[in-house]
């Protein structure tokens, strides 16, 4: 359960642009000449693409396309509306290969935590029964506080798919089952895919719909088994005379994906402060979804209205007037990029 990740969405989601195109999944018979130009301004690739700010690279045939960072952050902020504080540091963004931006599709967001060299020693041993009734117990206790403060409550259901470490890929992908208050019929599914590398971990996440688990789990295994580091950044080549470790095994990963307050409790918070900055920009769409449930992750707040003159159909950039910049005093443009 991502909970730091909503709080912290609240505070960064000063700032909010969405393209009066940007509300609905579109069909590709559908797509408007606007949306047509726009598309064509993006570079997906497919095959073997490298990603360079993580020595890493995706064997992507031609099942899948990859938009690098540019592109990424163009679909994220101005096709899917997300605040652009949230795209800051993905490197790329993969998509099944039939489908656009604007398709009722799953899309996978990358990044790199530079944690150190992650031992899997304990990945026999996790107790992922426990670990799960740990994150429960935290999630309940911190829906009192997000109460307090305005947002909604959730609730972790329990894993969508259970945590799997697969050794020769050195790769782990689990998922939960979560159900947000204002939604409470909805099961949102959220997947989580970490390759293990020396340096630190690539992470790709998924956020769809519970319905939509057979079609999310099997692309989420497959991109698992698509992802390596390049040679000198494999996780074979850790140098324990010299490299850096993250201080945590298979267990210590997989709760500091799911939030802080589990993280707490088993005494790890101190790893945590190498996740926030990846806590802060790994976020991943359905687009079938999208705007309901990426309101929910951004964690904005009841009663957050938009200012600014004009209405959104004549394309003013909105501004999400939250509790931070009223005490401000205002609510500033999104950084230009």
């Amino acid at each position: 359960m991502r909970s730091l990740l909503k709080i912290l969405m609240t505070v960064v989601a000063a700032t909010l642009a969405v393209p009066t195109w940007a509300q609905s999944p579109v069909a590709d018979d559908e797509l408007t000449p606007e949306m047509v130009a726009w598309l064509d301004d993006l570079s997906p690739r497919s095959g073997r693409v490298k990603i360079d700010a993580a020595n890493a690279q995706l064997d992507l045939g031609d099942a899948y396309v990859f938009y690098g960072e540019d592109d990424a952050w163009k679909i994220l902020t101005e096709a899917w509306g997300n605040p652009p504080e949230t795209a800051e540091g993905v490197l790329g963004l993969v998509m099944p290969k039939w489908s656009t931006p604007f398709s009722d599709s799953w899309g996978a967001v990358i990044t790199f935590e530079e944690v150190g060299y992650v031992s899997d020693d304990d990945a026999a041993n996790v107790d992922y029964d426990e670990l799960l009734e740990e994150l429960q117990e935290a999630t309940d206790e911190n829906n009192e506080a997000r109460i307090d403060a305005g947002f909604e409550s959730i609730k972790l259901v329990g894993w969508a798919t259970r945590p799997v470490y697969d050794s020769k890929s050195h790769s782990v992908v689990w998922a939960e089952d979560l159900v947000f208050s204002s939604s409470p019929g909805e099961h949102a599914l959220n997947y989580d895919l970490r390759t293990l590398g020396r340096y630190g971990v690539l992470s790709m996440n998924l956020v769809s719909t519970m319905k939509d688990l057979p079609t999310v789990q099997i692309a989420a295994n497959a991109l698992a088994k698509r992802a390596s580091f390049t040679a000198g950044a494999r996780y074979e080549d850790f140098d324990p005379a010299t490299d850096e470790e993250a201080g945590f095994g298979i267990g210590g990963l997989i709760a500091a994906g799911a939030g802080v307050a589990a993280a707490k409790k088993l005494g790890i918070f101190a790893l945590l402060l190498k996740f926030l900055k990846p806590l802060l920009v790994v976020i991943v769409v359905a687009f079938g979804v999208f705007r309901k449930r990426v309101m929910a992750l951004f964690g904005r707040q009841q009663g957050d209205e938009y200012v600014g003159t004009a209405e959104p159909s004549g394309g003013t950039k909105r501004r999400l007037r939250t509790p931070e910049t009223l005490a401000a005093g205002s609510a500033e443009d999104p950084p230009a990029r």
